[in-house]
């Protein structure tokens, strides 16, 4: 059998994620296959990174990834991680309402109220966003035939109260994003089905929702590992044979060449592949290729946004009592820099010493995100002005960590999942055996990225003749 080389553009944990499946495959099935995988930085992992000092294990990217998206948990077992998972604890959240910290209604999935008495009682939402709230279980479906708004969807189901006071903060914090832009096709397209399997989203959620418990603490949805998630790309590194990995030489250009593909790298060294795993962001890849002219546009390009976390270590008896809870989101209609708060030392009590606190905060969202372009003592003096305002701490932190995350954040508008399909129909027509993978197209948490890498090896496989 021919043997073939296979690159993987890009090591984060898309790309890493396929370098890894690759490599298992071609050993477990003897299969001759090469494999190079490029990553531009100095570090694997991209938005993947780990600080861990003085005992404490501190995220700057990704914190966690849900357990119910099982392909990151199986990446963990399949690495031998197993005894260094962790679930997180479990807690009050919160939302900032005019100033004021108000506690998440209970039973709210997603931002959609399923239980009476709390979303009835909450000081979230007016008398009237309440009823406007309960239309939703009298509403008839309605067959979208297009691609929607996140936000003009749950508009028309619950009503603009609901959604710029909780399912705003909620949901667009995931993708930094303004949710009357974002795709609901590309992002959470279950909603839509919910709708034409149930007609109400309430009652739809409220068959589906998992059992309410009156004793204990419920079951945590989350999980990381013990020494942080960058542990994941320390375990896929050591796995790789060291000379299929190269890092600080950056492709400058791809050359297509009859069935093959030239990968030119900084450094002037060039790699020839039979097949190419493209795990970088799209503009990225347009500027890699000489026939980009020829890729389709987004119907609704937009920027990726800038966010940037904000760490601050403190002396526990240092802090206010304050509210028990894991932590807390903003809504955009808020005047703050912040735009969302975790109590890491609460959510994840493994990652903090004792007698200490940390607290995760989080700013940059879309149309908003030049503070991160801030200086460090800028962007930290907001910070603590916010957090002085909301939770009353007037103690100076023992230690600050602020990471920026420069366009980190793609932005699925409308259209999105549509351009997606154009594009991969394009790259199977024009660029066969060449496949783009990551957050710019099919999904940003780690579980979606890990199912595209997973996804990217079974497709080059299928290309090469292997499958």
């Amino acid at each position: 059998m021919k043997r073939s080389r296979i690159a993987v553009v890009g090591g984060g944990i898309t790309g890493l994620s396929a370098a890894f499946y690759l490599q298992r495959e071609a050993e477990m099935h003897s299969l001759p296959l090469d494999l190079a995988l490029i990553e531009g930085e100095e570090r694997l992992g991209g938005k993947v990174k780990t600080e861990r000092i003085d005992g404490f294990v501190m995220e700057t990217g990704p914190d966690s990834f849900l357990e119910r998206k099982t392909s990151a948990k199986q990446l963990a077992l399949d690495l031998g991680l197993k005894e260094e998972l962790v679930r997180n604890r479990t807690g009050q959240s919160f939302i900032l309402h005019q100033g004021r910290l108000l506690p998440m209604p209970e039973g709210a999935v997603m931002g959609i109220p399923t239980r009476l008495t709390p979303f009835l009682k909450t000081g979230l939402f007016s008398a009237s966003g309440k009823l406007r709230a309960a239309q939703d279980l009298i509403l008839p479906k309605k067959k979208e035939e297009k691609d929607v708004s996140v936000g003009s969807f749950f508009r028309r189901r619950l009503g603009d109260e609901i959604v710029d006071h909780l399912i705003e903060p909620l949901l667009s914090g995931i993708y930094a994003g303004d949710l009357d832009r974002l795709s609901l096709e590309a992002t959470f397209p279950h909603f839509a089905q919910m709708e034409q399997d149930h007609r109400s989203l309430i009652l739809a959620t409220m068959k589906n929702r998992p059992p309410h418990k009156t004793n204990g603490r419920p079951r945590g949805q989350f999980l990381t590992l013990k020494r942080g998630l960058e542990s994941l790309v320390e375990a896929i590194q050591a796995k790789l044979p060291e000379e299929t990995v190269i890092t600080g030489n950056p492709v400058q250009r791809i050359i297509k060449e009859a069935n093959r593909y030239l990968l030119v790298l900084r450094s002037g060294r060039v790699i020839q592949a039979d097949a190419v795993i493209m795990a970088v962001p799209f503009p990225v890849m347009k500027h890699l290729l000489p026939t980009a002219g020829e890729l389709p546009e987004h119907p609704n390009p937009v920027s990726p946004t800038s966010v940037a976390t904000v760490i601050l270590g403190y002396d526990r008896e240092a802090l206010p009592e304050g509210v028990d809870g894991t932590g807390f989101v903003i809504p955009r209609k808020e005047e703050t820099t912040i735009t969302a708060c975790t109590w890491t030392h609460k959510k994840w009590p493994h990652t903090t010493p004792e007698g200490k606190a940390l607290i995760r905060c989080y700013v940059g969202r879309f149309g908003n995100d030049t503070i991160v372009e801030e200086t460090d003592p800028r962007i930290l003096d907001r910070v603590r002005s916010d957090l002085r305002k909301i939770q009353g701490i007037e103690a100076t932190p023992t230690f600050t960590h602020i990471t920026r995350w420069r366009e980190a954040m793609p932005q699925y508008t409308v259209g999105h999942a549509d351009w997606l399909k154009r594009l991969e129909e394009t790259c199977r027509r024009q660029l066969p055996g060449f496949f783009p993978v990551g957050a710019s197209y099919g999904g940003i948490g780690i579980p979606d990225c890990i199912d595209q890498g997973k996804q990217s090896v079974q497709d080059t496989l299928h290309y090469l003749g292997y499958r």
